[in-house]
């Protein structure tokens, strides 16, 4: 089977179509022929090197990706499930080696695996595993009661995208950031208020919220520049592993998404809320996989909106 990875840590031209061999479900287990595989920030941060030992401990090559959709084709022995062969799915993906989402065949936990939102498409359903699950783990572990007001930086992003619909979902106010060309996005998404990006948004929050908002989440990845933000005995949902010892009794809450790669009933409950109409699927555009490397590079220049998805 095809999949896109790289033999040596590098910039995007490392990443080409390489051969592997096919895998089958065993017990509990699941195996998706993937249509998509959505290309993510981490992806490119692994492509790079920030994440080695996930992948040295493996021979190359080596495979990122953390969102997949796809037609279910083979299920495990004993497995538990009820999908059946057929169905399609969207599932989210640990990369370990040479076991990630850029693949033309997938074996994975069958928690890791749910139905694709009705009528999305594969390119639009492998966009929200990962940044679904994301943001919704962040706005869990802030446990904000409905009515509080949360701020969300980069909010024009599949990550911040969704943190407001799910926020507004969950009866939250929000105060989201946005460059000038992004605010009648950011605003259509929901958000309460707009405040420009940029280096002093932490006094545009405040000039809303004179006390300070009750929880951030972070998706711009400003870290400790945000804490002035929030009120005392605030939270801060932050991503890459960010935290840090905070005054005013504010607490740090690094998110990571492996916390809930295997929490299917969160995943299925992200699909109900597109079929609602609660979330939007952003695909920024579609690459043949072997163009991956387009992908790597493009998201790497910056301004995307939405994802950029390699198809198999």
């Amino acid at each position: 089977m095809r999949v896109v990875g790289f033999a040596e840590f590098g910039g995007p031209e490392v990443l080409s179509v390489h051969e592997v061999p096919e895998q089958h479900a065993g017990p509990g287990e699941v195996r998706v022929r993937v249509r998509a595989a959505a290309v993510n920030p981490t992806d490119t941060a692994g492509r790079a090197g920030w994440f080695p030992d996930r992948y040295r401990e493996h021979a190359p090559p080596y495979v990122p990706g953390m969102d997949a959709a796809g037609v279910l084709d083979e299920i495990g022995e004993g497995t538990d499930t009820d999908l059946r062969v057929g169905d399609d799915v969207m599932a989210i993906v640990i990369p370990s080696g040479r076991h990630g989402a850029y693949s033309e065949s997938l074996v994975l936990p069958a928690a890791s695996v749910a139905r694709a939102p009705a009528g999305a498409g594969h390119a639009a359903a492998a966009t929200l595993p990962m940044n679904g699950l994301t943001a919704r783990l962040a706005l869990d572990q802030l446990a904000l009661p409905p009515g509080s007001l949360l701020a969300v930086t980069g909010a024009a992003g599949a990550l911040g995208g969704y943190v407001i619909q799910l926020a507004k979902a969950d009866g939250l106010r929000v105060i989201a950031d946005a460059k000038a060309d992004d605010r009648d996005l950011v605003t259509s998404l929901g958000a309460d208020e707009v405040v420009e990006r940029g280096e002093d948004v932490v006094t545009r929050i405040r000039e809303i919220a004179p006390d300070g908002v009750d929880a951030v989440v972070d998706a711009a990845v400003l870290n400790d520049q945000v804490e002035p933000a929030v009120r005392d005995g605030g939270g801060i949902a932050t991503v890459r592993f960010f935290t840090a010892e905070a005054p005013r009794g504010i607490r740090y809450h690094p998110v990571l998404v492996a916390d809930y790669w295997q929490e299917r009933g969160e995943l299925d409950r992200l699909r109900q809320q597109v079929e609602a109409g609660a979330l939007t699927l952003r695909v920024a555009d579609t690459y043949p996989a072997e163009r991956g490397a387009e992908t790597h590079r493009r998201l790497e220049a910056g301004g995307t909106r939405g994802r950029l998805v390699i198809e198999f």
